[in-house]
């Protein structure tokens, strides 16, 4: 589930480099596409080494122009595409400019050319609702710039548990929506992967917070069914036609019982439009 992404997350910098690039990297096909594969999908930073495990052509060019999955425009086999990657990081690094160095893999070995623009389209605003938030911003523990940095997503037909970095954590499962340590655009990147528009953060909120959200049994099969699709998972007419007619009230609903909102809107969306890109990347 290429919920990854975006869940996933800006990383390194390289100010020695004129050119921030990877020492080394191997790139392979991951396999047949299922949906248990599209549970275990991964990121790991070990001091000089990082490996991507599962992640589709659409994850990684998220991941090196920090981009939501929405903002980004190109063919739909980006989603389908998987691939493994694991690059060395030249000596020096921050954890800042992995983002650069993914820009430099994609162009070289995917032929990847693209252009930004501004798209009008419809998006759910997530605001603070009337009479105030009605959770508080839990505490943060000091995180160790040098530790090893994961981004993990495991799970089932029956739902999914992303582990975010350090601290944060994201599940779906059992008619819940719960998330611990996740700041509010956070919440709406996550949001945004289970309904059928982006979620923009409009909430002007600092901090970190925990979430559980009740859901009703249709309302989460509807959601999991949009996460499949946003995914990239090809599902069967029966399966979409579930999606005729949802209303998401009981999100809308639990969302209001912790002080939020989504309202309605039209709004203009930085995007990459995707001008060429390989199916295939040039040999390791």
């Amino acid at each position: 589930m290429s919920l990854v992404k975006g869940i996933l997350l800006p990383l390194l910098a390289c100010a020695s480099l004129s050119a921030a690039e990877f020492e080394v990297a191997s790139i392979r096909p991951s396999g047949p596409t299922t949906p248990t594969s599209l549970m275990n999908v991964g990121l790991h930073v070990d001091g000089a080494q990082l490996r991507c495990t599962a992640m589709s052509l659409n994850d990684y060019i998220g991941m090196a122009y920090k981009l939501k999955n929405y903002q980004i425009s190109g063919p739909d086999w980006l989603k389908g595409e998987r691939f493994d990657i694991s690059a060395k990081i030249p000596e020096g690094a921050s954890r800042e400019q992995i983002s650069e160095m993914l820009q430099a893999l994609l162009a070289s070995r995917f032929q990847l050319k693209s252009h930004r623009e501004a798209k009008p389209m419809p998006v759910f605003a997530l605001l603070v609702a009337k009479g105030g938030l009605k959770i508080k911003p839990v505490s943060e523990e000091p995180i160790d710039p040098k530790a090893n940095y994961d981004v993990k997503i495991s799970g089932g037909r029956e739902g999914v548990t992303l582990k975010l970095g350090p601290n944060a954590t994201f599940g779906f499962r059992d008619n819940k929506l719960e998330a611990s340590h996740l700041p509010m655009q956070g919440l709406a990147d996550m949001l945004a992967r289970f309904l059928d528009r982006p979620v923009l953060d409009l909430t002007e909120t600092q901090g970190t917070f925990d979430y559980s959200l009740e859901l009703s049994p249709e309302d989460y099969r509807t959601m999991l069914i949009r996460s499949a699709l946003t995914a990239g998972v090809t599902l069967p007419p029966e399966a979409l036609k579930l999606l005729e007619g949802a209303s998401d009230s009981s999100l809308h609903a639990a969302l209001q019982g912790v002080g939020l909102k989504l309202e309605a809107r039209k709004a203009p969306v930085d995007v990459l439009v995707i001008d060429k890109v390989e199916k295939t990347p040039t040999e390791n």
